[in-house]
């Protein structure tokens, strides 16, 4: 088997893994707050979080060299990982895939004023027809709009904002740093909200939430290993198979079959997705190619982007080898 078909393969698992964590989400939330949902996740996250940090040896304190950028990253994370749970929570699952799947989209023009990347018109008209399929997924004036869409959209638009921050400020910043502060500030913004929205919990349903902070590291992990196994342009498009999940999940858990227009929005996203990355592939087309570089979908609150654990596995290689 070919290393690209072998990284095809393990992005499909991740993929698969990924999903399977946000069946769990809407599955909890069902019965809890999201607020509740993040602060318990991020809790059960952090002696994961403590086993990667062991694995930086890079010298420094915990203070960012870019604190503004720094700042800004942890405030989009955070809404990136509130308006997302919130969203699994009250869409059905392959409406709110459809719309966070734009998140390339806005990645690709949030590059131009923070990265100082050149779109051209191709790309631009890719942009335009991917956000063209959001307005067939959410159909505005036709099917009635919710506070599910705005977080979804929200959520689109934080990660995007997140994911090119990150690619601006990593060569600088310790991974440490980037995989703290947003868990940090999820920890005490959602301990600030808990007793207002507090319910207590059977064992069961906090065995799943630890289940699901497992789950997003694991499918983190597995991640990386397809990067490290095929070309980031054969791998970061099988994050569109989640579309795939929801409509598995929404159907056998949920009872949520994807109507016409969810899945011709989805298609048009995934099309334009598919060509940004196929562009930015090409060795000419882009100077920082941040969508590439921004590996893996929009962090969770309780599990960063697998980009930034790819960092912490590099630090220890090269420590290693010196």
């Amino acid at each position: 088997m070919g290393s690209n078909a072998k990284g095809a393969l393990f992005a499909l698992l991740a993929f698969g893994v990924y999903s399977t964590h946000d069946a769990v989400v809407k599955f909890l939330g069902a019965e809890y707050s999201t607020f509740q949902i993040i602060f318990f996740s991020v809790a059960f996250s952090f002696p994961l979080a403590v086993l990667t940090i062991i694995g930086d040896p890079r010298p420094g304190t915990l203070m960012p060299v870019h604190p503004r950028w720094v700042a800004g990253r942890t405030v989009a994370a955070v809404i990136s990982g509130m308006s997302g749970f919130y969203a699994f929570t009250t869409l059905p699952m392959a409406q709110a895939y459809a719309i966070i799947f734009a998140t390339p989209l806005l990645v690709t023009v949030l590059a131009i004023p923070v990265l100082g990347e050149t779109v051209r018109i191709r790309r631009w008209l890719a942009v335009l027809v991917g956000l063209v399929g959001v307005m067939i997924v959410i159909r505005p004036g036709q099917a009635a709009l919710g506070l599910g869409h705005l977080a979804a959209l929200a959520a689109a638009g934080a990660g995007a904002f997140s994911a090119v921050v990150m690619r601006k400020i990593s060569p600088d910043e310790r991974p440490v740093v980037l995989l703290l502060y947003p868990m940090l500030a999820n920890l005490a913004l959602m301990a600030l909200a808990l007793p207002f929205v507090y319910r207590p919990m059977p064992v069961t349903h906090l065995g799943l939430l630890g289940c699901m902070s497992a789950l997003g590291w694991s499918a983190g992990l597995i991640l990386i290993r397809a990067y490290r196994s095929g070309e980031a342009v054969v791998v970061a498009p099988m994050q569109y198979s989640q579309i795939i999940w929801a409509a598995v999940f929404g159907l056998l858990i949920f009872s949520e079959r994807p109507d016409g227009g969810t899945l011709l929005g989805a298609g048009v996203i995934i099309a334009s997705g598919l060509y940004i990355v196929l562009r930015e592939g090409r060795s000419t087309a882009s100077a920082t190619r941040p969508a590439l570089h921004t590996r893996g979908r929009p962090e969770s609150p309780a599990a960063p982007r697998s980009s930034l654990l790819q960092r912490f596995g590099r630090r220890a290689e090269g420590m290693a080898g010196e």
